[in-house]
């Protein structure tokens, strides 16, 4: 999927503003941004929902509005369910209207199911499940047809750590077993940093970097805290003062007894900072580390963080 110049207005608020990027077969694509940034619009327009003031979408090299209906399947942020059909016959519902062979969707809706913990509400009516499962089966819906691209809307909003869990596992099941392209928008830093394969970071309308989260957090940010005690405390000046001489150390200040260090990469950094202390023949008794987020490569990029 690739999106050039895709722009959107609404009146004269412009919601997204010429929009470039390319979406790989078979990643999980993050679009990583606070409420409003413009994340669903964008989205909206790159799967033929919404048409866009300016530019195009292509799927594999094909515009957007004449694509077969059933390549894309998309779960919104808000839950579209039918209060009072089991969960059963809501994905046979769906299927129908997708003309899934009747052999097929049987298997097709008991896999989902399976794969979403809801076997056993099956015969449940939508009224009777948790939050949790309506989400779960909200997600169902979505795939029911058997979508090349699916396209998650928000998919944790609400649920707690376990369905988060649940949720998370099945996202990733959906790129490494059925080598489906996902596309996940998503606020929630944590959520992106472990799903996606590459993120976009979006805010007000404008695309600000799109990387690994790996490469993001190496090259963007705060840098990593490595937080390390010396054989001889009353000498940590004396370590500061040969670790700031290092080349990309953003900084090393004493905190409640021991020395903290800010860099990039500080994993890659580490042997020299060690060999800087050791010059001095002081020893290194306790290390630990905390790595950089994407929330401090978001913090970075637009000087704020995340609007709820």
């Amino acid at each position: 999927m690739e999106a050039r110049d895709l722009s959107k207005d609404f009146g004269d608020f412009r919601a997204v503003e010429k929009l470039n990027l390319k979406i790989n077969r078979g990643e999980v694509f993050g679009f990583l941004g606070p409420n409003g940034a413009g994340k669903t619009t964008s989205i909206s327009m790159m799967v033929g929902l919404l048409r866009p003031t300016s530019g195009q979408v292509f799927i594999d090299e094909e515009e957007v509005q004449t694509i077969e209906k059933g390549t894309i399947g998309i779960c919104p942020q808000e839950l579209v369910l039918w209060d009072h059909l089991t969960c059963k016959e809501s994905l046979t519902l769906i299927g129908d209207m997708y003309e899934v062979p009747k052999d097929k969707l049987t298997k097709r809706v008991q896999k989902l199911l399976d794969d979403l913990f809801l076997t056993d509400k099956a015969d449940t009516v939508v009224t009777q499940l948790s939050g949790g499962m309506k989400r779960r089966l909200n997600l169902a819906l979505a795939l029911v047809h058997e979508p090349e691209i699916v396209v998650l809307d928000e998919p944790s909003e609400g649920l707690d750590p376990q369905s988060r869990r649940v949720l998370w596992n099945y996202i990733r099941s959906l790129r490494d077993d059925e080598r489906k392209t996902v596309i996940l928008t998503t606020h929630i830093m944590d959520e992106a940093d472990r799903l996606s394969d590459r993120v976009a970071i979006i805010d007000h309308g404008k695309l600000l970097r799109l990387d690994t989260p790996s490469n993001l957090k190496k090259e963007i940010g705060g840098g990593d805290v490595v937080e390390m005690k010396i054989s001889d405390p009353e000498k940590n000046q004396e370590a500061i003062n040969a670790i700031q001489e290092l080349e990309d150390v953003q900084s090393a200040v004493e905190v409640n007894g021991q020395i903290n260090i800010r860099a990039l990469d500080a994993v890659g950094k580490l042997p020299r900072i060690i060999d800087k202390v050791e010059s001095l023949e002081l020893n290194v008794v306790d290390l630990s580390m905390r790595q950089n987020t994407l929330e401090d490569v978001f913090i970075d990029l637009t000087g704020t963080g995340l609007r709820e």
